[in-house]
């Protein structure tokens, strides 16, 4: 696990500048505080900074080479089937020098190409220079567990593991992207291949880039398969999701360090732990979090957990206080990002990275095994499209009517499921999923802004995604949050917070055995009558609590609504209407005093708009009014950027 950077100048008798390799290299510091390693060599850089994980040695240093040092990869992440596929190169002849899994892959590559990635099995982000070929191969997990962004200008490409990596480099400019910005105001977060910085592109998951000749070309390697569905009794479907999860745990518990459990209490978590157990005999660590707030508070079904399968339990109470980590979230997580849990989940990774250096989390159970309750309501909703037009119109207006409610009330659930009752299945579900609405654009940002952001339609990227999709009913809307919402967001939230404190994260449920078999699996033993994750539930219910399998799904919640009326009521106020943050020409300074009154009031529930607009503020004095190596930048308005 690390952090990788470097550049490519295709320019003939270009030659790389070594301090800039290690100026990039060392910005990821935090991602890989145990070793470094640089190689240069004319045009072409490669940077490295590694948490050991797997072989401790020097040996593991990178880049690493193959055996003649015409091939070099720098690699992130980790690949579960590296044994396997180190014996079989082994019997073809190739020669290795240390025992981690990133010597794999210049050998992999040897013998295939970039053919090669289709074989590697875990999640990665790396890349690798041949250099008979002179070509530079970049490539990222099928599932966008491990990040990567390049910049790209004529023959010019710069790629590292986050934004802040490559903006190192002083040739690439500090300017935001108002496209992506009118982007992240819809969703809370830049959907890929958008980055907050313009000319910076985010290679999506499940694709590669080659760069040779002056040329640069993207491919896709890998899509989720739907059909055909499974026709096997429903005893069947368990057994197999059995093995197939108890296969994927095993193989995220190789390590020489240290690992335990992130514990919610919730099904998925939970199911992780009774699964880790059965392969670890010895002392078992979890980790929680919770708030003063009842209805976001987990704890109870955590302990329950716990004691369950008798692990040693730490715990952390999570504050308004700890709002004074927003430069700290801004800075590292490199783009504005709207998602407030990516507080709690620091403090979770905070706490758990004292006790171990790699640790399992349940991400990924609810997108392939119906975990939501919006998927409940999508289905529920697909009955209702058979209502006559007016009549769904009638209840949409109905629906707006309501009462604000809290942000967990029957209220406020009733009020953003019923409102977008009129619109078409792929547009419904941008509504529900959506920070900020179109209608909702005009009023709060100033003519100027969207005139130079070009005002894209943002719902269209997730109805492109829903439409393209190979599947059918609600699962055409799981296909789409595992292109959109999983990647852009609870990946990214999972991945900056952990590898802030030098964790690694590792998600059974992200095994992509796991998520095709799951994908294949007949919605209707995935979602019943309203219940979520039935088979899941299946699988595990020998093991845990019954309090466990009958509880409501909470999700990973924080009272950011509570704490914007008290504690962190002065802070919004100073971001949000200072002269700094109006002089931008962003937003309308009655529509943002609107957000902060109604909210304040209870009139109505801004929480998530002003908690997104606070991130991007904070972003923006982070990276684009002070370079994150503390030099200036120019903040003027132009077409594209600011």
């Amino acid at each position: 696990m690390c952090g990788i950077a470097g550049t490519l100048d295709m320019k003939l008798g270009a030659t790389t500048d070594p301090r800039v390799v290690e100026r990039m290299t060392e910005t990821l510091r935090h991602r890989g505080p145990d070793d470094g390693g640089t190689w240069t060599d004319g045009g072409v850089g490669l940077g490295s900074r590694r948490l050991a994980v797997i072989d401790l040695s020097p040996r593991a240093r990178q880049p690493i080479a193959n055996e003649d040092g015409q091939v070099r990869v720098v690699f992130n992440g980790e690949l579960y089937n590296f044994l396997e596929l180190r014996t079989e190169l082994e019997s073809k002849g190739h020669r290795f020098r240390s025992g981690t899994d990133t010597e794999v892959i210049v050998h992999l590559y040897e013998e295939e190409g970039v053919a090669c990635v289709r074989r590697l099995d875990g999640m990665f982000a790396f890349a690798l220079w041949d250099a008979r070929a002179r070509q530079l191969l970049l490539a990222r997990d099928r599932l966008g567990q491990k990040p990567l962004c390049y910049y790209e200008a004529g023959p010019l490409l710069v790629f590292g593991s986050e934004p802040k990596a490559v903006l190192a480099d002083p040739r690439v400019p500090a300017e935001p992207d108002l496209e992506a910005l009118d982007h992240f105001l819809t969703y809370g977060y830049v959907p890929a291949p958008w980055s907050a910085f313009r000319h910076l592109r985010k290679l999506p998951p499940a694709h590669y880039l080659v760069a040779r000749d002056g040329r640069t070309a993207i491919h896709r390697y890998w899509s989720l398969p739907y059909l055909p569905k499974y026709t096997g009794a429903r005893e069947e479907l368990v057994e197999e999701l059995d093995a197939l999860l108890d296969r994927a745990v095993r193989r995220r518990l190789v390590s020489d360090v240290p690992l335990g459990a992130m514990l919610s209490g919730g099904l998925d978590s939970s199911a992780v732990v009774a699964l880790m157990r059965r392969s670890v005999t010895g002392p078992l660590r979890t980790f929680s979090i919770g708030f003063e707030a009842p209805e976001y508070d987990e704890r109870s079904s955590a302990r329950a957990v716990a004691r369950r399968f008798d692990t040693e339990h730490h715990e952390l109470v999570v504050r308004p206080d700890a709002a004074a980590l927003l430069s700290r979230l801004a800075y590292h997580y490199n783009e504005p990002f709207a998602d407030s849990s990516a507080l709690p989940t620091w403090c979770l990774s905070e706490l758990t990275r004292r006790s171990v250096t790699v640790a399992l989390s349940g991400d990924g159970g609810d997108e392939s095994f119906l975990g939501y309750d919006r998927y409940a309501g999508a289905q529920l909703a697909a009955h209702l499209d058979r209502v006559p037009a007016f009549g769904r119109r009638a209840l949409a207006a109905l629906a707006r009517q309501l009462p604000a409610g809290g942000a967990k009330s029957m209220w406020s659930q009733l009020r953003r499921f019923g409102g977008g009752l009129a619109e078409p299945p792929p547009r419904r579900y941008g509504r529900w999923l959506a920070m900020t609405l179109d209608h909702q654009k005009r009023a709060l940002c100033t003519p100027e802004f969207r005139a130079l952001s070009g005002a894209p339609d943002s719902l269209g990227l997730l109805e492109a995604h829903w439409r393209g999709a190979e599947a059918a009913g609600v699962e055409r809307l799981v296909a789409t949050d595992i292109q959109m919402y999983l990647p852009d967001d609870l990946l990214v939230k999972m991945d900056i917070a952990s590898m802030a404190h030098s964790l690694e994260v590792r998600s059974p449920f992200l095994d992509h055995h796991v998520v095709e078999f799951a994908a294949r699996v007949p919605a209707s033993f995935k979602l019943q009558r309203g219940r979520t994750k039935p088979l899941l539930a299946d699988v595990v219910a020998p093991s845990l609590p019954p309090s466990v399998l009958r509880r409501r799904k909470m999700g990973f919640g924080v009272p950011i609504e509570h704490w914007l009326r008290g504690d962190l009521r002065e802070l919004a106020h100073d971001l949000l209407l200072s002269s700094r943050a109006l002089g931008r020409g962003y937003f309308v300074r009655g529509t943002l005093e609107r957000y902060l009154s109604e909210h304040e009031r209870g009139e109505a529930q801004h929480h998530m708009r002003v908690w997104g607009l606070m991130m991007l503020e904070q972003w923006h004095r982070t990276f684009i009014d002070r370079r994150p190596d503390g030099t200036a930048s120019p903040a003027s308005m132009t077409s594209g950027s600011v």
